[in-house]
């Protein structure tokens, strides 16, 4: 399941911006400057479409009917946040101190795998190629943004050349706290399996504690729940600017 090489070219989207979701806070932050419109986007870019489902989630059931939270997801205005390119290729970012790293990394890792039975993951060794990066950073301060205590993830817009053609690509950052080590490092988990369920597409929170994708932290956090797949499946069956 090797992806090809993708050389990701540096040039953002003029004027597109950043977007971020924290975690730990009972909040959910979008930072888009007004350009971040179907409007602003180049005309080389088509209306939105409705890429095929992957095999995992198009022949995923909900045995239990225990619904979704679909109506709260907040896509920006170019579409939802989904993926149209398998596996989506991920990065780990392994901690400099060695005595801290297998503890750590396994932890984030065990997130990845439990993501990855719903969509094609891969890990890969290079931040430069990867979809998504998972970094043990704190998140970055930003002006007139609370601070995430734990973690959060963010997203950039680019441009990509696929053949003779231009699609329109993202790539997301997920910051956890370096501070979570030892006894917090299933907070840790918690927090990578929250911020990565971003990353795959669900952009908004559940009403729900015993969901993922709850707005804030929980006693005993959940595993993935049949809400957070069935939330996940209605994101990609949407359209989106994405990946066209």
């Amino acid at each position: 399941m090797r992806l090809g090489k993708v050389t990701l070219k540096p040039r953002l989207l003029a004027g597109l911006g950043l977007a971020l979701c924290c975690f730990s806070l009972i909040v959910f932050t979008q930072v888009n400057t007004p350009a971040t419109s179907l409007s602003s986007l180049p005309n080389s870019f088509p209306p939105p479409q409705v890429h095929p489902l992957p095999p995992t989630l198009a022949n995923w059931q909900d045995s239990t009917d225990s619904g979704d939270y679909f109506d709260q997801v907040k896509p920006p205005n170019f579409g939802h946040l989904l993926w149209s390119k398998f596996p989506i290729q991920v990065y780990v970012e392994r901690p400099v101190d060695a005595n801290k790293s297998e503890e750590w990394m396994a932890a984030v890792l065990d997130v990845v795998r439990e993501w990855g039975v719903y969509l094609p993951l891969e890990v890969v060794d290079s931040s430069e190629v990867a979809d998504i990066r998972i970094l043990r950073r704190a998140p970055p301060l930003r002006q007139g943004v609370l601070r995430s205590r734990s973690g959060e993830a963010t997203y950039e817009l680019y441009d990509r050349r696929d053949g003779d053609k231009t699609v329109l690509s993202h790539r997301f950052s997920v910051y956890l706290n370096p501070t979570q080590v030892g006894k917090y490092v299933p907070a840790t988990a918690a927090t990578a399996r929250h911020e990565l369920g971003h990353a795959l597409g669900i952009w908004g929170h559940s009403l729900m504690e015993t969901d993922v994708l709850y707005y804030s932290h929980v006693r005993n956090p959940p595993p993935i729940s049949a809400r957070d797949v069935n939330t996940l499946k209605r994101v990609y069956e949407q359209p989106t600017r994405l990946g066209w």
